[in-house]
């Protein structure tokens, strides 16, 4: 499976309706909204009233990564604002398996995040309740980040891991995502990439998108 979730973070925010509905012509699978609180990670993006907005113009999923604490407060909100699959961090949650049944009872997906330095193997008791698992390939917070080379054999770990559970879990990979290591993360085992600047600073995002799926 390749799927590319190109984020919105990178997006035009003057011009966000424009950049969503360039993304529902594209071949483009789901919609990487990034929801950041100043607080898990240094620096604030949108909340909910965003998400809301997005999801009006959207054709595609709303994949809402929870970049903050306590995400658990916050699960009915974002389904209410329209999200699809819901992602939190494992660093982020006290009560990891708690959260992931709450956002499944919503009526969303449910992921689970780790950061570059957290280990795969800290998934053991919980990936066989998880939708899929994102793996940050930057440190969480800003846009345009140099990709951390260790993510490929994260990414090979986590297969493993997958496969030994005999669960079908989407692996999906964010932060650094470009032309050059797509390839490479496609055949380390990922299913997902998301994009950012490699799709919005292109000159021609759709092709770009394109080319990230071959």
């Amino acid at each position: 499976m390749k799927l590319v979730s190109p984020s919105l973070l990178s997006a035009d925010f003057g011009n966000l309706q424009r950049d969503i509905e360039m993304l529902n012509q594209s071949e483009c699978d789901w919609l990487h909204v990034d929801v950041m609180d100043g607080i898990f990670v240094p620096n604030i993006s949108f909340g909910q009233p965003i998400v809301k907005h997005i999801k009006r113009h959207a054709k595609k999923p709303l994949d809402v990564h929870l970049m903050i604490m306590d995400p658990g407060r916050y699960i009915n909100d974002f389904k209410e604002a329209g999200a699809d699959i819901l992602t939190v961090h494992y660093e982020a949650c006290t009560h990891l398996d708690r959260t992931i049944h709450a956002i499944h009872d919503a009526g969303m997906k449910a992921g689970v995040v780790l950061n570059p330095h957290t280990a795969v193997c800290l998934l053991e008791d919980i990936v066989q309740e998880c939708d899929l698992v994102l793996l940050m390939s930057v440190n969480p917070g800003f846009g345009g980040q140099k990709f951390i080379e260790n993510t490929y054999n994260k990414v090979r770990q986590l297969h493993t891991l997958c496969d030994r559970k005999n669960q079908q879990c989407l692996i999906e990979v964010d932060g650094g995502v470009n032309l050059q290591n797509a390839p490479l993360l496609f055949e380390a085992g990922a299913d997902v990439l998301v994009a950012g600047n490699a799709v919005f600073k292109s000159s021609d995002p759709k092709q770009t998108i394109h080319e990230l799926k071959q």
